[in-house]
């Protein structure tokens, strides 16, 4: 018996050839993935050694500088990088355990040249608000200024210093 050869008709699709779609497929599952992450859905902590850490919208994440919480061992330390401000531009306020810590940027640039002008304005303030935890000794709290950075010292009362325990673990 002999094969009989059939023909088939060839069309051209109108659509080009994609050899990429494994590539296209992967790049929508990220694009995707990234948007599905919003890092204010997270559970973040209220308490930081005691002190309350305060919620922060999304629009306040734009302007608010972000603050690092650290416990020592005679103090608690609030630093922030503040680029751009001086400590003139800074107002620390204490009321009622809170402490709040307020900026304030201004920046005007204006350029005349023969062939064009250009204005930039740049202003912004921040607030943050941390309520203190026991133990801190209120009358000495100090506040520092230097290269863009703020310190803020809480020191610790002599009461919440000695009142650290260290508990012996035992073997069972």
């Amino acid at each position: 018996m002999a094969d009989v050869a059939t023909k088939l008709p060839v069309t051209k699709s109108a659509a080009p050839a994609t050899t990429d779609v494994p590539f296209e497929n992967l790049r929508r599952e990220i694009d995707r993935l990234f948007d599905d992450l919003r890092p204010f859905d997270w559970r973040l902590p209220s308490k930081v050694f005691g002190l309350e850490v305060p919620r922060i919208s999304r629009a306040e994440w734009q302007v608010a500088p972000a603050m690092d919480l650290v416990e020592k061992d005679d103090s608690y330390e609030i630093t922030a990088e503040l680029p751009g401000l001086d400590e003139t531009n800074v107002e620390i306020k204490l009321s009622n355990r809170t402490l709040t810590i307020k900026g304030e940027k201004s920046e005007e640039k204006e350029d005349k040249q023969k062939d064009y002008y250009l204005s930039e304005r740049r202003y912004g303030s921040f607030q943050r608000s941390f309520q203190l935890p026991d133990g801190v000794d209120a009358d000495r709290i100090d506040a520092s200024f230097a290269k863009g950075v703020l310190t803020v010292k809480l020191p610790k009362t002599a009461d919440a210093k000695n009142a650290e325990k260290k508990i012996e673990v035992k073997a069972a």
